[in-house]
């Protein structure tokens, strides 16, 4: 792979142990990974002017539902609470099929890229018609992002009592044997890996104990991790003390949903004990706050999260639900909402964007990625902080409050996947003229 250099950046904001922000120096990408940092630094490869840049790690985003990007702003859902949401979207995505799963996951991911994200999860727990984990993964090789896909499922329907239509269901032995035939296919454990595969039972009020049980065994015997939504709002908490007696803390530990190979989205109505418990066994949560505003969840509690030394990071969720996938844009939400929560202290800029870099890294398991290091993989978001968005600003750094949302440039493993604001590793114009047929076809 050739080597690029990225030459002289007004600020870069490593996001390492110490804290280190650099002014004025290089950084050579060689091979996938950062391969040197430092003032006047000599490459026989592509030179990259940032001079009037900001560099930052790629964001990592921590919970996405790829293909709800062919249903934003449903009428009908949009002013529902969660249940209700749901229940209008599901004979909706009940006429998915491989061709929609695979499209909406290239408009998801490439909307990801822009906002500067070079890492995402997604969370895919439905599959109707053919559609299979295979699709969006072939998604993310075309788009060029570094991807987490979790093989999630539903198997409890409307007439056991569930939530979702018995439709949309699966047999939990063929979900577990599906489970297996992915990882064995897709899943990387090796450092640098541009693919890595969990396991993500939808939630509890969609899939059965012994699900949850016996894919908590299964992912442990295959060494991946374990994903899926608690604790999300109001309903989710009266679902968990009317069906199991008990909180959702309480049933994820209980069932061996805890532990440094677990996150879950949401959370946002942990309680004290849940929080310690999250603490302790090193167990990561997913904050998506837009989401959680649009569907009138609440504010989850990062401040106390993150006080208590739960492992945070960032989701845009679904864009069903949000119906963004614009991650810097998440980030500045989080960190305003902790301010409304908890007073204007609460969470400064770069704590915020730590959160959504190297706090996502970390809850997705990955310490090759997320900090500007020698060593690191080549992971960058490079922002021109030289247009309106940035005019004025005193500290040009402190980009959640005074910066670009989009990113002019974006490297994955070394590979540039935006270059002066567009996606040139694929031909998104097209996907997006047919994503529009898809969704005007479902409508």
């Amino acid at each position: 792979m050739a080597e690029v250099l990225l030459r002289g950046a007004q600020r870069i904001l490593t996001m390492d142990d110490a804290g280190t922000e650099l002014a004025g120096h290089d950084i050579l990408l060689r091979d996938g990974i950062i391969a040197a940092i430092g003032p006047n630094l000599e490459s026989s490869g592509r030179v990259v002017d940032v001079a009037t840049c900001v560099v930052t790690p790629g964001l990592v985003n921590t919970h996405h539902h790829l293909y709800q990007t062919l249903t934003r702003a449903v009428p009908g859902a949009q002013d529902a609470l969660l249940f209700g949401w749901l229940q209008t979207l599901y004979p909706i995505w009940s006429r998915f099929g491989p061709e929609e799963m695979f499209v909406s996951a290239q408009i998801g991911l490439a909307e990801l890229a822009l906002s500067g994200c070079t890492l995402t999860s997604d969370h895919l727990y439905l599959f109707p018609n053919g559609a299979r984990l295979d699709d969006t993964i072939a998604a993310a090789a075309e788009v060029g992002l570094r991807f987490h896909p979790t093989r999630g499922a539903m198997s409890i329907g409307e007439s056991d009592g569930g939530l979702p239509p018995d439709s949309l269901v699966e047999q939990e032995s063929a979900i577990l044997n599906d489970c297996i035939r992915v990882v064995d296919a897709f899943h990387d454990p090796s450092p640098g890996a541009m693919v890595r595969v969990g396991i993500a039972p939808c939630s509890p009020f969609s899939v059965s104990r012994d699900l949850m049980r016996n894919a908590a065994i299964l992912a442990r015997d295959k060494g991946v991790m374990l994903h899926t939504h608690l604790a999300e709002n109001e309903e989710d908490i009266a679902y968990s003390l009317e069906k199991f007696g008990c909180r959702p803390g309480q049933y994820a530990e209980d069932l061996g949903w805890t532990g440094q190979d677990v996150w879950h989205a949401h959370c946002v109505k942990l309680d004290t004990h849940e929080i310690d418990l999250f603490a302790q066994s090193r167990t990561g949560v997913a904050h998506c706050p837009c989401s959680n505003c649009r569907l009138g969840s609440g504010i989850a509690p990062v401040r106390r999260m993150r006080d208590a030394g739960v492992n945070v990071g960032l989701g845009v969720d679904g864009s069903a639900s949000n119906d963004a996938g614009n991650l810097i844009a998440e980030a500045r939400q989080a960190m305003l909402l902790q301010r409304v929560q908890n007073g204007a202290d609460a969470m400064n800029a770069r704590e915020a964007l730590w959160i959504a870099t190297r706090g996502g890294a970390v809850v997705l398991g990955r310490d090759d990625c997320g900090q500007i290091c020698v060593g690191k993989r080549a992971d960058l978001a490079i922002w021109d902080v030289s247009g309106i968005e940035s005019a004025g600003s005193w500290d040009p750094a402190a980009l959640l409050l005074a910066g670009p949302q989009r990113v002019r440039d974006l490297f994955v493993e070394g590979r540039q996947i935006v270059s002066d604001g567009r996606i040139i590793s694929f031909d998104v114009e097209t996907a997006i003229r047919r994503q529009n047929q898809l969704a005007a076809a479902l409508a």
